[in-house]
């Protein structure tokens, strides 16, 4: 279906070419846009250097940009980075490959909206499909980006923690030689 075309028809006062029960849903996609914002300050744009910017890959993942590492957002533009789009056989797969590719998605030098993009899908209210556009009034707040950087710290540290500690060794002289029978039957015709 060529939507421009269709778009065009419906300037002009004609019927579009197909009707409603011509559609068929066949997945699903989701679209986040990738801002140099700060959510943590009322969204404020940020400007500098993206010094690191490495895209997400994968099935059902598509990155639409006009960035490279090294770049610098100015401030006279837009402060759009990307569009990140995923899409799944339903709604739930769509968002889970969002959330792993917000998490993949690795860009320094920076304030962007990405962690914000994930405390959206991650929310109950926009899983469930009952929001509207007062999402933000309603659900956000800088805190609730700030407790899960705050788990995100504690989670790092512990596991830190575990791969430090060195695992209990037995000393060699103590452990008994086991050989199996296919061994014995095999030394005995060589």
């Amino acid at each position: 279906m060529d939507l421009v075309k269709e778009q065009i028809k419906i300037a002009r006062g004609e019927k579009l070419s197909y009707k409603q029960e011509d559609l068929k849903i066949n997945g699903h996609a989701l679209e986040l846009r990738v801002y140099a914002e700060d959510p943590e300050n009322n969204f404020l744009p940020d400007i500098g250097v993206l010094q690191t910017y490495n895209t997400p890959k994968g099935n059902g993942v598509r990155v639409d940009d006009g960035f490279k590492q090294g770049m610098e957002i100015p401030i006279y533009y837009d402060p759009m980075i990307a569009k990140l789009i995923t899409y799944g056989k339903d709604r739930e797969e769509a968002i889970e490959r969002m959330i792993r590719a917000i998490d993949e998605y690795d860009i320094t030098g920076i304030k962007t909206t990405l962690a914000f993009g994930k405390f959206v899908m991650q929310h109950n209210a926009f899983k469930g499909g009952n929001f509207d556009t007062h999402f933000v009034s309603k659900y956000f707040s800088a805190e609730s980006l700030k407790n899960e950087d705050e788990d995100e710290a504690l989670m790092a540290a512990l596991i830190a923690v575990i791969s430090l500690k060195k695992p209990d060794v037995v000393p060699i002289q103590n452990q008994v030689e086991v050989v199996s029978n296919w061994r014995k039957n095999r030394v005995k015709f060589n």
